[in-house]
This record gives C-alpha cells, structure tokens and sequence, in this order.
C-alpha cells in the first residue's frame, strides 16, 4: 500500500480528534483503517486486498508515523526474511535483453482497474532512477544508476545481489520504497533478466 495514503488517512484521522478530543493509539489506528475502506472500491484487478499492509510494510509506516527509525533487531529479522524470498532464475541465466529492459524500465503501466489480469506491467523505473543519459527526465527518490554495470562489473556477487534487489529490495533495506518486483509478482523472470541487462550489459547506454 502506498505510504502516502497511509499519512494522509492518518492526518485526517488526526485533525478529527483534534476536534472531538482525545483518541487512544488504537481508536486512531481503526480510524485509519476506515477512512482508507471507505475511499477506495474494488473494479477490474483492483481489489481491496491491496489496503492490506503485510507486517513488513506495517513496521515502517509506523516507524515512519512515530519519526524513529526501526529498532535494530527488527531491521534485521525484516531483511532476514525477506531474503530468505529471493528466487534466482531456473535456468541459472539472469541477463536477457537490454533495449527490452529500456522499454520496461520506461513504461509504467500496469495493475490498474483498466488493465487486463496477466498482461505485462512497466517497471517505471525512471520514476525514481536516473539511469541512461539519454533520458533527461527522471526521479531522485533513488540512486542514479548510470554506468552501474561499467562502476561495478558483471562478477557473480555484483549480478547476485542486482537480482535479489530487483526481486524484493527490502533483503537489503527493511523499509525501502523500492517495489518488490519479483516478490510481489510485478515483473515477470524474462522482464527482470532484461532489466539485469540493462544495467549489466557493456552495451547498453547505461554503461556507455
């Protein structure tokens, strides 16, 4: 679930008791939930299940509420299990085609109400990435990832560690606002070896 839905649920929960009075932590908490119900209905693959935060998701919203950070055992046990999630590819294979993975790396559309239950989802991944010069638009949330092959090399911890960040990012950092592509079943194995391509291929204008 998006965080900032979350806070601005929270804030309109917030501002209601500010008017009505005093609210305990748990009557804020089901305020929450309500008001988030109550704004969305289901249509297409759009289901209410994606209210639905998973105990992972949950600790950082709250950490992220509360303004500290999650404690350092709970941060731990989070990337633990999340790694435990990761899948390497069947066929031991993890680079597929880099102008394919420029296409998903640009696209982002998917999983909306209007879209069609398995067809393909865009990456969006220059929402927050810079990642080829060549596009001047792009998003800061996350690290600029040009030249990420060329800086880092092709060796097996370097593309082992871009796959299990590709397939669920929050192995390696618990609250993360990075999707869990694989994971999460976003991206197909064949979008995310074309996305290793992008990003590992000497070829590609990432790494030009």
């Amino acid at each position: 679930m998006n965080k900032k839905i979350v806070l601005s649920a929270v804030a309109s929960a917030v501002v209601l008791a500010g008017c009505a009075g005093s609210y305990s932590s748990a009557e804020l908490d089901k305020m929450t939930k309500e008001i988030v119900a109550k704004s969305f209905s289901e249509k297409g693959i759009a289901k209410l299940d994606r209210l639905n935060q998973d105990e992972i998701n949950l600790a950082c919203t709250q950490a992220e509420l509360s303004g500290k950070d999650l404690d350092a055992a709970t941060r731990k046990r989070v990337e633990e299990v999340n790694m435990k999630t990761i899948k390497f590819p069947a066929d031991g294979k993890f680079i597929g085609d880099w102008k394919s993975g420029e296409k998903i790396a640009q696209g982002g559309r998917g999983m909306t109400y209007r879209d069609k239950a398995g067809s393909p989802n865009g990456g969006n991944c220059y929402n927050c990435h810079q990642i080829s010069k060549a596009e001047i638009s792009y998003g800061t949330l996350g690290p600029s990832l040009y030249q990420y092959g060329k800086l880092r090399g092709d060796g097996d911890a370097v593309v082992k560690y871009t796959w299990g960040k590709l397939y669920n990012a929050k192995a390696y950092n618990a609250c993360t606002n990075m999707p869990r592509f694989g994971h999460a079943g976003i991206l197909t194995e064949a979008q995310m070896k074309d996305l290793m391509a992008l990003l590992l291929d000497p070829a590609s204008p990432v790494n030009q």
